[in-house]
């Protein structure tokens, strides 16, 4: 897999004329080199349904006369640019428009992404129709006719769908079309018969052919998605709505698996189909930093202008940061992830086909930031994970432990590993009682909300205070082996019509309401849903508590180094090089407008000192890549100490080592 991709879409109206007539070979080249870009992905059909070469299987823009696809394969080819083929396989505003009878149905009998025809807008289709016949037919053409490095189908996943078709093939099945468990089962078959004949077809014509089918999301979780797929890409434009910390969730879930993956971030200041969007080129150069410090590969989104002429003044703006990854390839391909915390995710252990709601993404949310403003390395896992290779395993706020995990996590800590559980995890899936010993008894919930938490250590923000938790609680009470770190404070009453105190919520009363942190020969238990608790409110005291239990219990960790919370650490280890590869970077993102998050300056820091710990490693170099310079280091048995001078945007630190 190359490490700098573009992903050029272009979704192309028929009502526009002269498309691709300012298209040329030269100029087309010469923005790949100015962008430095090894890998572009180009149409054989859009959304709109047209295809931009003369095709059997399907109609070509109606305004294009000449083949724009091979003559872009063509130019990239010639000067050893790899040329993914894209097809749109959910959307096909042009079949929409003659078979609306083939589209998905949401319950309520409405179509999606457009609700209907009189709005402007795309319209789903269910692959449970005789279009998937038509599909398979468009997607063998494009394979056959052209010398393409892939296959990249778009907007397709797992669908709840109500069309005729759906509904029909489930009573003839004898099952009840109003039960969703139902119309969830049947759209499991339908999304992995598709799957199946996407990959019959493709690797009939050539055998190994890479395929990925985008979902825009990687459910963590199911694997057996994942693996109908060659390879991943995380699509995760910041400014798109994803946020910029949303590709570091997704890539320490993906990297663990073992897959070649890049990170899907856009040129545009927003997200898709912005003409005349432009990123500041410093966001670029983080987002790409980003990607390779979770060792991904690249990808940057770009939109073609209807006349196929390269937008100068994108490639300029994507070489500025591809022209960085260039030069640091070699020290970031097959590289695996170093983590002391594996955080098991709530989405993977409620693993559902057709998505998570907020109460399954907000604690993993909630705790990679925390474990990210901390810089501490960890790893997101799911129920088939490894949990041994891991000091420390969160269960964030929602993990209920039936007798199988149970089993594993006994497993686990009578190795050594320790638990910090939060919330409602911990206990049995009827939450009787706790499944897992954490040096408590269960109580029952709390019936305060919110209410508030005394430490007893100090706090570095605070020193010794109690303060508001937002997020639902459990009442607990001692068991033996139990030593309680903190206490819960009730407030004096919930608000309400005829009680309410104040602008917002009741104080403290000071009475105790019993253990609210609890450490035990397994681990911690935090009594509150704390990571939902930071997704949403993003409370300093809450932050600094889960960071003191989890130091606590990882006790000496792998990585200590002196970043600001928005700054980022990882650390990579490629074996065949005998080397480690401890990235960090450093932005400030701000909001502009509403809600955008933008990356204009780079602000450098300096002196940023560094402990790596490395048990069984020799180390005899240490040098910043990819300038080479040798960097002093002090060695302390099994930990190497040193100091960069300076960072601007992103350092690699090169620890080379003898066994």
């Amino acid at each position: 897999m190359r490490f700098r991709q573009v992903h050029l879409d272009f979704h192309t109206s028929e009502n526009i004329q002269r498309i691709g007539q300012s298209f040329s070979k030269a100029q087309f080249q010469e923005m790949l080199k100015v962008g430095h870009v090894d890998s572009i992905t180009v149409f054989a059909k859009c959304h709109h349904g047209w295809a931009y070469f003369p095709s059997e299987e399907n109609e070509m823009h109606p305004h294009l006369d000449f083949d724009l696809l091979g003559a872009q394969i063509e130019a990239a080819h010639e000067i050893g640019v790899k040329t993914p083929v894209y097809l749109s396989a959910g959307l096909d505003e042009r079949l929409a428009r003659l078979h609306p009878e083939w589209l998905f149905r949401d319950e309520n009998d409405q179509t999606s992404w457009a609700k209907g025809f009189m709005e402007p807008g795309y319209h789903l289709f269910c692959l449970n129709s005789p279009y998937l016949d038509i599909l398979i037919r468009q997607i063998e053409e494009a394979v056959r006719k052209y010398d393409g490095d892939g296959v990249f189908l778009d907007i397709v996943g797992v669908r709840k769908c109500y069309c005729h078709t759906c509904v029909n093939q489930l009573r003839s099945e004898g099952k009840d079309p109003r039960d969703p468990k139902r119309v969830l089962e049947l759209g499991e078959r339908v999304y992995a018969n598709y799957t199946r004949r996407v990959k019959e077809a493709v690797h009939a014509i050539k055998p190994g052919h890479p395929i990925f089918h985008n979902a825009g999301h990687i459910h963590r979780g199911r694997r057996d998605l994942a693996a109908m797929n060659t390879h991943q890409e995380l699509e995760s434009l910041p400014t798109g709505g994803w946020g910029y910390d949303h590709f570091p969730l997704s890539a320490r879930y993906v990297q663990p698996l073992g897959y070649d993956f890049l990170g899907m971030t856009g040129k545009f200041h927003t997200s898709w189909g912005e003409f005349g969007g432009y990123k500041h080129p410093n966001a670029l150069r983080y987002e790409a930093a980003l990607s390779l410090a979770n060792g991904a590969r690249c990808s940057i989104g770009d939109q073609l202008h209807p006349e196929g002429r390269m937008d100068p003044a994108t490639y300029r703006l994507i070489g500025a940061a591809y022209a960085e990854v260039e030069r640091k390839e070699a020290w970031c391909s097959d590289a695996r992830n170093v983590a002391d915390v594996g955080l098991l995710s709530v989405e993977a252990v409620s693993a559902g086909a057709s998505g998570s709601g907020a109460s399954t993404t907000k604690p993993d949310i909630g705790a990679a930031r925390i474990l990210l403003e901390n810089q501490i390395l960890f790893d997101v896992l799911d129920l088939e994970s490894d949990f041994r290779a891991y000091k420390v395993l969160i269960l964030p706020d929602r993990v209920t432990v039936d007798e199988k995990l149970a089993a594993k996590l006994r497993d686990y800590t009578n190795g050594g590993g320790k638990l910090l559980a939060t919330g409602l995890s911990g206990l049995d899936p009827e939450l009787k009682g706790f499944a897992v010993d954490l040096g408590v008894r269960y109580a029952g919930p709390n019936p305060f909300k919110p209410d508030y938490l005394r430490p007893f250590f100090e706090l570095p923000s605070l020193g010794e205070a109690s303060f508001v938790l937002y997020a639902d609680g459990q009442r607990a009470e001692l068991a033996a082996g139990g030593e309680e770190l903190g206490r819960r404070e009730d407030p004096y009453f919930n608000r309400d019509v005829y009680s309410f105190c104040s602008h917002q919520h009741t104080p403290s009363s000071h009475s105790g309401g019993g253990p609210g942190i609890v450490r035990s020969a397994n681990g911690i238990y935090i009594a509150w849903n704390v990571f939902e608790d930071y997704a949403d409110k993003g409370s300093l005291p809450v932050k600094e508590t889960v960071a003191h239990a989890l130091r606590l219990l990882i006790g000496r960790p792998t990585l200590e180094i002196g970043l600001p919370a928005q700054g980022v650490a990882t650390l990579q280890h490629q074996k065949k090089e005998k080397r480690y590869v401890q990235h960090s970077l450093y932005a400030s993102p701000v909001r502009r407008g509403t809600g955008v998050e933008v990356i204009e300056d780079l602000v450098p820091l300096y002196d940023v000192d560094a402990a790596v710990r490395l048990p069984g490693k020799e180390i005899v170099r240490v040098y910043l890549a990819p300038e080479g310079t040798d960097l002093a280091y002090k060695t302390d048995g099994d930990t190497v100490r040193y100091t960069i001078g300076k960072l601007l945007n992103h350092q690699m630190v090169v620890l080379d080592y003898k066994a």
